[in-house]
């Protein structure tokens, strides 16, 4: 039986997967139609981008599931006419990838590299950075992203915590949960970094109480979503020196206003969404896996609970 698989994306996305997705399924043994356009009462499975033009699965009555090529699913799970199981991507490429921009900036900030790059001749004050076992770092979001993150900080030797909303446990990671749980990381965390999802729950999460809780000089880094963060607030933050410094990944709007206030503020640094991306050949590779998974009877993987958003 060879199986029709519509793949649902922005049509220059399609040039960067036709083959990992070609390779991936024949590696897999599978046989299968993979195309741009099939009539939707044929369809087995949906590989889909939520920015894709495809928003009413009300038609596609014979799909199995819809396979996200995108970690946030904020812009599908709301979607009334979507009843089959939904499936996130967890990528280990993108994993990698924010993994590694991630310990990049926390190194940054440890480690004082915009203070101890000197501009002129005048100052050669030599300044001792702490030791990584000295440096509190906190990880808001503890799923595959948090906790891959948070192990290799502590592999680095930081002393990490991490908090999500249920209770969790990672080796060597002081793992805090609830709202009391999430107070106590705000307050110990030197260095914050922000991987929650953007869920209602979520919003704004970063709120003026809770810069107010940080410690005094506190970095914040959010390669997670834009609306974790009261703009506002940090704005106040920024200005008054409670927060020192912040790397924003993510915004509400993207690209970011050129009249956004973060663009000339001195003590904010905009990255263009860069901090992890999907690769083509390992994304691919998850996409069949869970093919594979739903012709054989198991579960699938990744998938989306729609009460939580994610």
């Amino acid at each position: 039986m060879s199986l029709n698989i519509l793949f649902a994306a922005r049509p220059e996305r399609w040039t960067v997967y036709e083959k990992p997705l070609r390779d991936a399924l024949r590696a897999a043994g599978i046989t299968a139609k993979l195309k741009l356009d099939i009539p939707p009462s044929e369809v087995d499975y949906i590989v889909y981008a939520p920015n894709s033009t495809l928003q009413d699965f009300t038609p596609y009555t014979r799909a199995k599931a819809v396979l996200n090529l995108w970690a946030g699913v904020e812009k599908i799970t709301g979607n009334t006419t979507l009843h089959i199981p939904l499936a996130r991507m967890v990528d280990p490429g993108l994993t990698k990838g924010m993994v590694e921009w991630v310990t990049g900036h926390v190194m940054r900030y440890h480690l004082g590299l915009d203070i101890d790059i000197l501009h002129t001749g005048t100052d050669w004050t030599p300044r001792t950075p702490p030791l990584a076992q000295e440096r509190k770092v906190g990880i808001l979001g503890m799923g595959a992203l948090g906790a891959e993150t948070a192990r290799t900080l502590v592999n680095l030797g930081f002393d990490a915590a991490g908090w999500s909303r249920s209770a969790k446990s990672e080796p060597g990671v002081k793992c805090f949960h609830g709202d009391q749980g999430l107070q106590d990381v705000l307050a110990r965390s030197e260095i914050l970094v922000l991987l929650l999802p953007d869920t209602p729950a979520t919003e704004n999460i970063i709120n003026k109480a809770a810069l107010a809780a940080m410690p005094d000089g506190a970095f914040i880094i959010n390669p997670g979503r834009g609306p974790l963060i009261d703009d506002d607030a940090l704005i106040g933050a920024l200005d008054s020196g409670k927060i020192a410094h912040a790397t924003l990944d993510v915004f509400r709007i993207e690209p970011l206003p050129a009249e956004h206030p973060y663009w000339a503020h001195p003590h904010v640094t905009v990255t263009p969404h860069i901090a992890a991306e999907t690769r083509a050949v390992t994304a691919s590779q998850v996409i069949v896996e869970n093919i594979q998974r739903g012709e054989t009877g198991q579960g699938f993987l990744h998938l989306v609970d729609r009460t939580l958003g994610y």
